[in-house]
C-alpha cells in the first residue's frame, strides 16, 4: 500500500514538473549530401534552434521521418538541437521531406500508434520542419571513355576515307 502511494506521488511530481512547449518557433538549416558516384547512402542533418514563448529550457524531443521515429540530440549551445539519419541510394527519391518533432507526450502517443499499427497523422506534431533535397548526382549521362572512344573512331574514320580518296584518284 505504501509503494503504490509513493508511486502515485512520484508520477504527480513527474507529471506536474514536465512542462510543454506553447508557440513555439523553429529556425532550422540542413545539410544533405548529393554526390550520389560513390556513396551507398545519402545522409541528411538537420540543425534547429526551438524558443517556445513560456520560455521552456532543455526539451527531450523526438522526431519522425517518413514514419521512423529517431533521437534528436542537443547541440552545444542555448536551445539547439540536431537530428540526422540516412537513406539507402537505391531507395532514395528527391524531394522534400517532413521532420516532425514531438515533445514527451506526442513522443508516447506516436510510439503507442506506431506499435498498434494506427494511423499517425492524427498525431499533431509541436512543429514541422521542412527539407527540400534537389537529388543526388549520379554522374554524367555520357562516361568520358566512351566519349573519347566514339571521336577516336570518328578521326580514324575520317583520315582513312580521306586517305582512300586521295588514293583512288
Amino acid at each position: 500500500m505504501i509503494s503504490q502511494a509513493v508511486f502515485v506521488f512520484l508520477s504527480l511530481v513527474a507529471l506536474s514538473s514536465a512542462e510543454s512547449c506553447v508557440s513555439p518557433e523553429v529556425s532550422a538549416s540542413s545539410y544533405y549530401t548529393q554526390d550520389g558516384i560513390v556513396l551507398t547512402h545519402v545522409g541528411f542533418i538537420i540543425e534547429f534552434s526551438l524558443k517556445c514563448a513560456n520560455n521552456v529550457k532543455d526539451l527531450a524531443l523526438v522526431a519522425e521521418v517518413d514514419g521512423k521515429l529517431l533521437p534528436e540530440a542537443k547541440v552545444t549551445g542555448n536551445d539547439r538541437y540536431q537530428v540526422s539519419w540516412v537513406e539507402d541510394i537505391k531507395k532514395f527519391r528527391s524531394g522534400e521531406r517532413f521532420v516532425n518533432l514531438f515533445d514527451e507526450e506526442g513522443a508516447v502517443a506516436l510510439r503507442k500508434a506506431l506499435r498498434n499499427g494506427d494511423d499517425i497523422s492524427s498525431i499533431k506534431p509541436l512543429v514541422t520542419i521542412a527539407v527540400s533535397h534537389p537529388g543526388t548526382y549520379q554522374g554524367p549521362w555520357v562516361n568520358s571513355e566512351f566519349l573519347a572512344t566514339s571521336l577516336a573512331i570518328g578521326v580514324w574514320y575520317a583520315a582513312y576515307s580521306l586517305k582512300s580518296k586521295l588514293l583512288a584518284q
